[in-house]
C-alpha cells in the first residue's frame, strides 16, 4: 500500500476546499511524481498546483487548485515522511543502540539513518544507504542543511569505525553535496586512540577544506553503557585525553577563525566537564550552530537564566523544590539556583545529581537518567511541593521515561509533583517560581514578506493565545519547505 495515501484532510485547507478525498493516493504534483515528503513538501510549495490522484479502483483524476505560496495543502499521511523510515546498515563499533539493555521497548532498537530525517528532523546520517538517485535528488531539491555523522574522513579508518565497505566514500559524497550548495553540520564521536589525535587532525583539515559547505563540526566523547558485552573494546575519556582533545580543537579553531571569520570546529560540553575545565565564553559558540550536539548548551543556559533573572523582584515565595538532573549539569544548575536564591531569600530548593545505575555510570547526562534511577534515589530524601526534571528525561511529548517509568509512578512512589520543564533558562527560571503558562503563551511566527532581509530573520517572538506556528530555521536554502518566517509587528499584534 502506498504511503501518499491521503489518511484525513483539515478542515478549511486548500486540499478541503478544492475537493479532495481521503483514500485518495497523491501521485503527481505538477507533473512531478511524489515518492514521499521531499517531493511533497517541494512540489507543493508554489500557489498553482495540478494534482494528479488515483482512487482506490485505481481510476484517476486531476484536480487544480491555488493558494498561497508555501501553504500546507492540509493533507495528512499514515506516516511523517509518505515512506518507511530508512533504517541504518552500518555496526558502528560505538554505537549507543549497541549497548542498550535487554527487553525495552522495540522502538528504542530502531537504528535511523534517513536523510529525509536528518534535514526535516535534524537526526544525523552516514550517507552509506544512498544511492545514486537518491544523492543526484537530494542535490536537484537542494535540500539543506544536512547533519552527517563522519566520525573520520580517512576512508579506510571510517570503514573500521562504521563497519561498512561503503563508509570510505562519505568525502566524495560531501565534496558533490558542497559543489551543489548545500549546507552540511558534522559530528565527529571521538574514541580514545582511534579516531582522535591524528585522524582527528586530518579530520578537521579535510572537512575544513569543504568551508562553507561544511558549516560546522562538533566533537563529542563516545557515550559508553555498562552492556557492552561481546561489543569492540572501548574506553572512556580520562580527564588527560579530554584535555587534550580540548587542546587539538581549540587550536584548529583559532586557526579557523583567523582564515575563515569561523572557529567552524566545537567540542561538546562534555569535553569540558570531563577535563575540569571551565566553558568557553558565550561570543565563542558563534551562535550555538551545535547545540543538538551539547555545544555551548550549558553556557547558553546561564546566559538565559541569568537574563531572565533580572525580572525577578526577590520578594517572591513559590512553593519549594528539589531538581534531578545528570552528573554532568548538576554543578551549573545549582550554582544558577544559588544566584536565584541570593535574589530571592524566600526560594527554597535544592538540586540532586542523579547517577545513572541504569546504564552505568560512565553515563552522566540528564536525558539518559531513568524513572527507576529517580525513585531508588530519592526515595528517602524530603523533596518539597515539586519535583523539577529535565523535560529530555521524557519520550518526545510523552509522560514516559526511558524504562517505561511514568510521571505518575514517580509521582506516586515519591509523594510529589513531578514537573518536566524545557531545555531554557528562562524555562528553568519559571519553574523554579512555579510560574504557569497554560493560560496561554506560545510563539507565534508569521511568514516574511521579504526572504532576503536579514532584519526579518530575527529570533525574537510575540506571546499569542497559543495559537502559535514551529520554531522557524534561519537557513534560507531551504525557504522552500519551511517559508521563512518574522516576528509579528506591533500593529498586527493589535486586536482587530
Amino acid at each position: 500500500m502506498s504511503l501518499t495515501k491521503i489518511q484525513s484532510i483539515d478542515p478549511g485547507s486548500p486540499a478541503h476546499r478544492a475537493g479532495l478525498r481521503p483514500g485518495e493516493t497523491v501521485t503527481q504534483v505538477n507533473g512531478h511524481a511524489i515518492v514521499d515528503v521531499l517531493d511533497y513538501k517541494f512540489y507543493t510549495y508554489d500557489p498553482s498546483l495540478e494534482l494528479v490522484l488515483r482512487a482506490a479502483d485505481g481510476t484517476e483524476r486531476t484536480v487544480s487548485l491555488e493558494k498561497n505560496v508555501g501553504e500546507d495543502l492540509g493533507l495528512n499521511f499514515e506516516t511523517y515522511l509518505m515512506d518507511k523510515a530508512r533504517s541504518c546498515a552500518n555496526n558502528c563499533i560505538f554505537c549507543f543502540v549497541d549497548q542498550m539493555p535487554p527487553n525495552m521497548r522495540e522502538t528504542l532498537y530502531f537504528k535511523d539513518d534517513d536523510a529525509r530525517l536528518s534535514f526535516l528532523m535534524g537526526n544525523y546520517i552516514t550517507l552509506t544507504n544512498l544511492s545514486e538517485r537518491e544523492i543526484q535528488r537530494i542535490i536537484d531539491l537542494r535540500v539543506s542543511p544536512i547533519n552527517i555523522s563522519v566520525h573520520a574522513t580517512d576512508p579506510e579508518l571510517r570503514r573500521q569505525l562504521l563497519k561498512n565497505r561503503r563508509a570510505g566514500e562519505c568525502l566524495d559524497i560531501m565534496r558533490r553535496f558542497a559543489g551543489a550548495g548545500i549546507t552540511m553540520n558534522c559530528q565527529v564521536v571521538a574514541c580514545p586512540g582511534i579516531n582522535d589525535g591524528p585522524a582527528l587532525q586530518q579530520t578537521m583539515e579535510e572537512l575544513s577544506a569543504l568551508w562553507p559547505g561544511v558549516n560546522s563540526v562538533a566533537v563529542v566523547p563516545v557515550g559508553l553503557t555498562k552492556f557492552r558485552e561481546g561489543l569492540c573494546q572501548l574506553e572512556p575519556y580520562t580527564p588527560e585525553g579530554a584535555a587534550a582533545v580540548i587542546d587539538q580543537v581549540e587550536a584548529f579553531a583559532a586557526r579557523s577563525l583567523a582564515e575563515r571569520g569561523t572557529r567552524m570546529v566545537w567540542c561538546s560540553d562534555e569535553f569540558y566537564l570531563k577535563a575540569g575545565r571551565p566553558l568557553p565564553d558565550e561570543e565563542s559558540f558563534e551562535r550555538f550552530v551545535q547545540l543538538e550536539n551539547g555545544v555551548g548548551m550549558l553556557r547558553l543556559l546561564e546566559s538565559e537564566f541569568r537574563a531572565a533573572l533580572l525580572s525577578v523582584e526577590g520578594d517572591e515565595e513559590p512553593s519549594s523544590f528539589t531538581i534531578a538532573t545528570g552528573l554532568a549539569a548538576a554543578p551549573t544548575i545549582e550554582k544558577l539556583v544559588e544566584e536565584a536564591c541570593g535574589k530571592c531569600p524566600g526560594l527554597q530548593g535544592q538540586v540532586v545529581p542523579i547517577v545513572n545505575h541504569f546504564f552505568g555510570e560512565n553515563i552522566n547526562v540528564a536525558g539518559l537518567v531513568t524513572g527507576r534511577d529517580l525513585i531508588e534515589q530519592l526515595r528517602d530524601r524530603t523533596l518539597g511541593e515539586r519535583l523539577l526534571i529535565p523535560v529530555n528525561m521524557l519520550r518526545h511529548e510523552e509522560n514516559v521515561f526511558l524504562d517505561d517509568t511514568t510521571i505518575e509512578a514517580v509521582e506516586e512512589a515519591l509523594h510529589v509533583t513531578v514537573v518536566p520543564v524545557e531545555q531554557d533558562g528562562g524555562a528553568l527560571l519559571d519553574a523554579l517560581f512555579d510560574v504557569d503558562w497554560d493560560d496561554g503563551g506560545a510563539v507565534e511566527w508569521v511568514s516574511c514578506e521579504d526572504e532576503e532581509d536579514e532584519d526579518s530573520w530575527d529570533d525574537a517572538y510575540e506571546e499569542t493565545d497559543g495559537e502559535g506556528d514551529a520554531f522557524p530555521t534561519d537557513t534560507e536554502d531551504y525557504y522552500r519547505y519551511n517559508p521563512p518566517r518574522r516576528r509579528r509587528t506591533e500593529e498586527e499584534c493589535e486586536p482587530k
